[in-house]
């Protein structure tokens, strides 16, 4: 669907303004499955807690921890600012971020465009871009894909697929025919890292092994058990119409964080796994590395602690605090159980509970 630039802006502040204010949206539907799985404790660790190293290469860039700050927005000026804080806070923790979709740079806006472009604030960290698999089959080809990764500064860039959204979303694409051609094809031309994504209803087995056969560099899993899109579209309807309806009964449709990436995993054994959906806190990392994730990505936290302070001084050392204490969480679980390194803590089993 081609929309104006007006159209673009409307969606966007209305998608921040509901993941915020509306909790509905937050885990509608089925847990993210990690709160079924445990790391036993070691009362007697037999390490050095300042030892513990949470270091990580991902995508070409040195990381303090493997963490993300995961695709969010952008497009207009408010959200410009969102992401300008977010990417400072991430820059100054030596964790990544993620852009929010940039379909709103092809309408050719320099607002638009600006509010990707944030090198000025994170010059070194890992920033990965970000276009819907839609705009990538109709718009797009690899060398063009890897022009839009270029004009922000990306290190890599996302496809994201996000069928459920659309259908539910007012002015959705429903057209899905030749989407998996076009990654195929757009991944092996591409200069830059490609990676899929999922926006909240987690990669299937299916999916995971088609898109094992192209040459993407890795997935995104956004997995059942966070924030649900198909929930929030169905609020933006103005009245109670059959896509809210559906929208309000499939918000928790799709596989959850956990299960989407062991079968991640399990199809990308020598590829990047990068763990979503849903996960709050540093333990849930953890748990997430343990299950096969090279890295994980948390967007609602620090959303909130973006926008909790008027003053952008005090929102960025806001995202700061979140992001250092989910870092902080990390390290104290993986010294509680006995892991000093990453590496073990991916061969560190986890227990189901009942």
């Amino acid at each position: 669907m081609n929309e104006t630039l007006e159209q673009a802006q409307r969606r966007k502040t209305e998608h921040l303004r509901i993941a915020l204010r509306d909790p509905s949206v937050q885990r509608p539907g089925r847990d993210n499955g990690l709160s079924t799985l445990d790391l036993e404790m070691l009362s007697l660790p037999e390490l050095d807690l300042d030892a513990v190293d949470t270091r990580c290469h991902l995508l070409g860039k040195a990381l303090n921890a493997p963490l993300l700050v995961g695709a969010m927005t952008g497009g207009t000026a408010h959200a410009g600012e969102v992401n300008r804080i977010l990417a400072e806070a991430a820059e100054r923790t030596g964790v990544g971020f993620c852009l929010g979709s940039q379909r709103p740079m092809l309408i050719g806006d320099p607002t638009a465009t600006r509010s990707f472009q944030l090198r000025e604030v994170a010059p070194t960290t890992l920033i990965c871009g970000n276009i819907g698999a839609i705009q990538l089959r109709d718009r797009l080809d690899g060398l063009r894909l890897a022009h839009l990764g270029r004009e922000v500064g990306a290190d890599a860039m996302y496809v994201h697929v996000n069928a459920l959204q659309e259908a539910i979303q007012p002015e959705g694409d429903r057209d899905w025919r030749g989407v998996f051609d076009a990654i195929a094809e757009s991944a092996s031309d591409c200069e830059l890292p490609v990676l899929v994504k999922e926006v909240g209803a987690g990669l299937g087995e299916q999916t995971l092994r088609a898109l094992a056969l192209t040459g993407v560099a890795g997935v995104e899993v956004a997995g059942v058990g966070g924030t649900s899109w198909a929930r929030i579209e169905a609020l933006r309807h103005a009245v109670r119409t059959p896509r809210a309806i559906a929208g309000a009964v499939l918000a928790g449709f799709g596989t959850p964080t956990a299960e989407s990436v062991q079968l991640a995993r399990r199809a990308f054994p020598g590829r990047i796994v990068i763990a979503s959906g849903g996960i709050r806190d540093g333990l849930e990392a953890a748990k997430c590395i343990a299950l096969g994730a090279d890295a994980v990505a948390l967007a609602y936290p620090f959303l909130q602690a973006a926008q909790s302070h008027g003053d952008r001084n005090e929102a960025v050392r806001a995202v700061i605090t979140e992001i250092e204490g989910v870092i902080e969480t990390l390290r104290i679980t993986m010294f509680l159980v006995g892991a000093p390194t990453l590496s073990h803590l991916g061969n560190t089993p986890l227990v189901a509970r009942p």
